[in-house]
Formats: structure tokens, sequence, C-alpha cells
């Protein structure tokens, strides 16, 4: 089945039909992924070293990542893992600097 379905029940003036179209987010260039890339690899080895809390929340972040995702919620997602990464010092500071590398990507 292709077209529009439109099912209407009473009502008058029924004029026009509003088309909600998803955009896919843009793709993302080969820095931007590699960027994203050493992000999940440096959160990955810090996890184990997180209290339980923390690693929900880290992978909660990390599923935000994915190539989908636009980009506000990708910037909003990398911010929170890099609040994760500086809540635990230094141990934290390669992830962090890492998360800022990848925001400079993606223009914040």
């Amino acid at each position: 089945m292709s077209g529009d379905t439109v099912n209407m029940h009473g009502g008058r003036y029924n004029d026009g039909i509003v088309h909600h179209h998803y955009a896919p987010a843009p793709a993302l260039t080969p820095e931007q992924a590699e960027a994203l890339a050493v992000v999940r690899g440096l959160a990955a080895a810090l996890r184990g070293q997180l209290p339980e809390a923390d690693r929900e929340a880290l992978d909660e972040g990390l599923a935000g990542l994915g190539e989908a995702a636009a980009g506000s919620d990708r910037r909003r997602t990398l911010f929170a893992i890099a609040g994760i990464a500086a809540t635990v010092g230094a141990l934290g500071q390669p992830l962090l600097d890492s998360v800022r590398a990848a925001l400079e990507l993606f223009g914040g």
C-alpha cells in the first residue's frame, strides 16, 4: 500500500492534509565517526571502574550516540557523558578530552 490514507469522521471545512516527513540525520563525516569511536572505546575502558549507577548512565549515553541520532540529541548525550567523566576526576580525563574533541567536530 502506498500513498496517503485519510479517514475523516464528521466535521466541516476539512481542507488539506498535514504531512509529517521524517528527515534522517545527516551522515557522519569520517572524522566525526572516528571521534565517536574513540569516545565509545574510552567509555568502555572507564565503565568497569565506575559505580553501578554511573555505569547505567554511561550505558544510556552510549546508546544515544548511534548513527541515527539527531545533532542536538548527540550533543546532549556527549555533554552527559562528559559530566560522568568529570565526576571521576583524573580517571575520566581521557574520556572528557575525547568528548570535547568530538563536540568540536559537531559544532560545539
